[in-house]
This record gives C-alpha cells, sequence and structure tokens, in this order.
C-alpha cells in the first residue's frame, strides 16, 4: 500500500501551492486513492477519495476543496453533486464523458488504468470532466493520451516500469508530459513525489 507526498506548484512560474499526503492499494476490484491536501502555509485545503473497478471506471469519487463539495460516479457517462460552502444548496450535472481530472495525481494514475495504452501506439482521444480549484467548478476538457515509452529499473524490490505519457489539450494544442510506475505519478505538471514509504503497486 503505497503512501507518500507529493509538492504541489504552480506549472508556470513553480510557486510552491502545498502538498498531498496520499496513500493508495490495489485489490481485486480496482484501485483507491484518498488524501488530503495543504496549501504552503500549512493550512487544510481539501481532500481526495477516488475507487475505480478494475476496469478503471470511477465508481466513486469525493473531493472537497474551500468548503465545497463534489459526489460522483461514472453513471450514464459521468454523473456529479456539487455542493456549496454553506450547505443549504446543490447542483447535479451530468455529461457524456468518460472519466474524471482535476488537481489531485490520482486522476492521472485512473486515467492510465482506463486508457491501457500500448507503448508506441496510437494516441488516444479522451473526454473528461474537470473539477478546477479552488471551487470545484465542472469544466468539460478533450484530451489526446499516448504512452510514448515504458522503461524498465532496477530497484531493491525488484524491476520497477516507467511508462511516459504526452497528454495533449485538444482546444489549446497544449502538451505536456507525466511519468506514472504503477499507481504513483513520479512527475506531471506542477505536482513532484517527494516521499514514497513502499513501493508502487503493479497494476495486473
Amino acid at each position: 500500500m503505497p503512501r507518500g507526498r507529493y509538492s504541489l506548484h504552480d506549472p508556470h512560474d513553480h510557486t510552491p501551492l502545498g502538498d498531498e499526503r496520499f496513500q493508495c492499494a490495489t485489490g481485486p476490484s480496482g484501485w483507491r486513492y484518498v488524501s488530503t491536501t495543504t496549501y504552503a502555509s500549512g493550512a487544510p485545503a481539501g481532500s481526495a477519495d477516488l475507487a475505480i473497478d478494475a476496469l478503471g471506471r470511477p465508481i466513486r469519487l469525493q473531493l472537497r476543496s474551500a468548503d465545497w463539495q463534489v459526489r460522483a460516479a461514472a453513471l450514464d457517462g459521468v454523473t456529479w453533486v456539487r455542493t456549496d460552502p454553506s450547505g443549504e444548496h446543490a447542483t447535479e450535472g451530468n455529461v457524456r464523458a468518460h472519466a474524471f481530472t482535476g488537481a489531485s495525481p490520482a486522476f492521472y494514475v485512473a486515467l492510465a488504468r482506463l486508457l491501457r495504452l500500448t507503448p508506441g501506439g496510437p494516441s488516444t482521444r479522451v473526454r473528461l470532466v474537470c473539477f478546477t480549484a479552488p471551487v470545484l467548478a465542472p469544466l468539460t476538457v478533450d484530451q489526446s493520451w499516448s504512452l510514448v515509452d515504458r522503461t524498465p529499473h532496477t530497484t531493491d524490490n525488484g524491476i520497477l516500469e516507467v511508462d511516459e505519457y504526452q497528454v495533449s489539450a485538444l482546444d489549446t494544442g497544449e502538451r505536456h508530459t507525466v511519468h506514472l510506475a504503477g499507481d504513483v505519478v513520479l512527475s506531471a505538471p506542477g505536482i513532484e513525489l517527494e516521499e514514497l514509504e513502499s513501493p508502487p503497486s503493479v497494476f495486473d
């Protein structure tokens, strides 16, 4: 069960934004990731709880940020309920999309599991609902994912394969690179793995 800490920063000017402490685990029914985030000051910022099934589909998502809350799942596309800070009002949404994304590194792992791309194979287009910080406003985005390379690395616990993905935003053409090892993000825009107490889990 990997657990550790990611540091979060602005991908453009590298201003520190805070930390995300996480733990995650694989199982016969899928994968679950839970985390808490703090601002750079150390004050609480929010939390994430994501569970995907064995095929990578999001079966449960709960996000908290700035007192806003989202509960979501894959249902007739993807469906969510977003609650305001007062707790008095809730808005529902539904989009014909494949999955969710947002600030948490968990979304990279979940989407890679859903797509199951082949190294050097063709890119895949995917539609996502992005919950943008800090108020978790939903935004539908289209991305293109390709698995550029898979590199084995020798570790004390055996061979660890690192996947290099290229992710393109189809509305702007902006591209970035994401490196994953099992169910841990090694690096991505605005994300750096700072601590890892146990090796990444490897999906079947």
